[in-house]
């Protein structure tokens, strides 16, 4: 029985890990960028809607155990105030997380992550003729995630993912400084992915 015992647990040593070390994890997602809007005084009942994304990210796999994720993605969202649209922006979040992969051996592959966002705002319109708004366009900000992998074939498998990402970026009405917009979208995904 012993015997026994100790060859089960060598066998399960040996058995290559799915996400292992080297392997590149390239993932496909629908991802819901959600902002949970924040503002100072003078931007009071201003909001940024959602907006639904194709996005594609990469993990590389320093260890069975520890990875580096980077997203690319980017989103459109609409302005308000109240049911008044003030404009559109578009935003370019590339996001690295660090991340450990729980039971990399396993039917769910669990993992958490931490890191750093940087995000450029662009191709900010005004939809109300006179009102000259303008947004920084650099924001740099800490992100958390969490996700798991599920195996659909030996090489393909099914990725669900949520991360907060803080994100703020300060206003202006034409030379006049209107206050700080505080973005900090949750960031929901669901895709398929592969590793090389």
């Amino acid at each position: 029985m012993k015997k026994l015992a100790i060859a089960a647990l060598a066998t399960l040593l040996t058995t290559n890990a799915f996400a292992a070390q080297g392997d590149i994890l390239a993932r496909f997602r629908v991802t819901n960028v959600n902002p949970q809007t924040s503002v100072s005084s003078d931007l009071e009942g201003v909001d940024v809607k959602d907006d639904t994304i194709p996005e594609v990210d990469f993990t590389y796999m320093l260890t069975n155990n520890v990875g580096v994720e980077l997203i690319l993605g980017t989103s459109k969202h609409s302005v308000t105030a109240g049911s008044t649209e003030l404009g559109t922006v578009k935003v370019l979040p590339p996001t690295l997380t660090a991340q450990y992969h729980f039971n990399p051996q396993g039917e769910f592959r669990p993992y958490v992550g931490a890191g750093v966002n940087y995000t450029r705002f662009y191709g900010f319109k005004n939809k109300i003729d006179g009102l000259d708004l303008s947004v920084k366009k650099n924001s740099f900000g800490p992100a958390l995630q969490v996700g798991i992998d599920m195996p659909l074939t030996k090489d393909v498998f099914l990725n669900l993912d949520m991360k907060k990402i803080w994100i703020k970026t300060k206003v202006k009405a034409g030379s006049t400084d209107l206050g700080t917009l505080d973005i900090n979208p949750l960031v929901t995904s669901v895709g398929i992915g592969t590793k090389f």
